[in-house]
This record gives structure tokens, C-alpha cells and sequence, in this order.
């Protein structure tokens, strides 16, 4: 009975010391992590319209943003203006990802029309994102795609279905050129649609280079 007594409490505090460690090293996985995401600085906004801009944006990106903003704040919106610059936006947010943190990282989605959000977003973690390193300790070393220049080609009108109706759309064409070609799309045609005074990506229709 004195043997048990005797080793009772460094056993206790031995069975504490392991729930500590265990506990912080759950911490630094699962919290740590997220700090690190929700720390993306937004260096601008159109508030009107729900669109930012980040600090980790490419100058491409922050130059075809200004070029948004200025378009936005027209007291006549030209909406085939609005819908080229738009559909430049997303190619060059979706196919930078040397700046995004992980294949969780989408960060396009705010072009995307709201009732598609989370088909888009699952199927880009499944497909172009799939093989993203996590970067958010900064080490990673994967080489990844950055857009440096986007050319539109045409711009036109059209009608969209949602939800069985047809509404009027914009399509617009365009091409691209990558820092570092690893192969993903080059080009493409984009479908816009207008909800109150927003446009939104309802169609993204590529071609993957061979």
C-alpha cells in the first residue's frame, strides 16, 4: 500500500504532462493555422459591390482592380467594360497560385455567382488546386503558376438559364499568358449574368493546352 502511495502523484503528474503536450501540439495544427489564413491582409474594397483587394495580389491583379474600381464609380455603369475587366479578374485570381496559402484557398470566389459557390469551390480544391503544398508556415517550395498578362478578345451579349429562366448575360473571350507555363488553360470563354447591379461568373468554359 506505501509502494502505491508512493508512486500515485508522478504518475498523475506524468498523465498531465502528456495532456499538456498533446493539447499544444493540437493547438499549433489546427489553430495556429488558421491565424495564419485569417491573416490575408484587404488593402482595398468597393464596398458597394463586395469586392477586395489583397495585399498578397499580384501587380496585375491590383492594376486590373483599379481599372474595376474606376469602371464601378461611373454614374452610368458600361457593363461590357465591367464584364471584360471581371472575367480578367478571376482568370488571374484562379490561376495565380503561387500565393495562395493551400487548395482551400479560392480565393475567386466573390466573381462567382452566389447558388454556384460550392460547386466551384469544391471542384477547384478537386481538380487545378488538388496538388497545392500548404504554405502556411512559409516553407513551401512547389513551383506554381503565376498570370502575367490577360488579352480580351471579344465581348458579347447573350441569354443565360438559371433556374429556367433565361437572362441576359455577357460572354467574354479571352487569353492568357503564365511567369512559369505549367500547363494549365490559356484561354477561354466566361459567361457573366447581371443580379441587381452586380455581374457574377455563372460559366467558365477553358481550353487545356496540349
Amino acid at each position: 500500500v506505501i509502494m502505491k502511495k508512493k508512486y500515485k502523484y508522478p504518475l498523475l503528474i506524468l498523465i498531465l504532462v502528456i495532456i499538456i503536450i498533446i493539447g499544444l501540439i493540437i493547438f499549433k495544427m489546427f489553430f495556429t493555422k488558421s491565424e495564419v489564413k485569417n491573416n490575408v491582409k484587404v488593402i482595398d474594397s468597393i464596398v458597394d459591390f463586395s469586392y477586395t483587394l489583397d495585399e498578397r495580389d499580384t501587380t496585375l491583379m491590383k492594376d486590373t482592380y483599379k481599372e474595376l474600381k474606376r469602371v464601378l464609380k461611373e454614374k452610368d455603369i458600361n457593363y461590357e467594360e465591367y464584364a471584360s475587366i471581371l472575367a480578367r479578374l478571376f482568370v488571374i485570381d484562379l490561376f495565380t497560385m503561387d500565393n495562395k496559402i493551400n487548395k482551400y484557398d479560392v480565393a475567386c470566389l466573390e466573381y462567382v455567382y452566389p447558388d454556384n459557390v460550392d460547386n466551384f469551390k469544391t471542384n477547384v480544391e478537386d481538380t487545378i488546386y488538388k496538388t497545392i503544398e500548404d504554405n502556411t508556415y512559409g516553407k513551401r517550395t512547389e513551383k506554381l503558376s503565376v498570370v502575367s498578362s490577360v488579352n480580351v478578345t471579344d465581348v458579347s451579349t447573350n441569354t443565360f438559364k438559371i433556374n429556367e429562366e433565361e437572362v441576359p448575360s455577357y460572354v467574354v473571350t479571352l487569353n492568357w499568358d503564365y511567369e512559369n507555363d505549367l500547363g494549365y488553360d490559356k484561354n477561354a470563354t466566361i459567361t457573366l449574368v447581371k443580379k441587381d447591379k452586380k455581374l457574377y461568373v455563372v460559366e467558365y468554359e477553358g481550353v487545356v493546352n496540349e
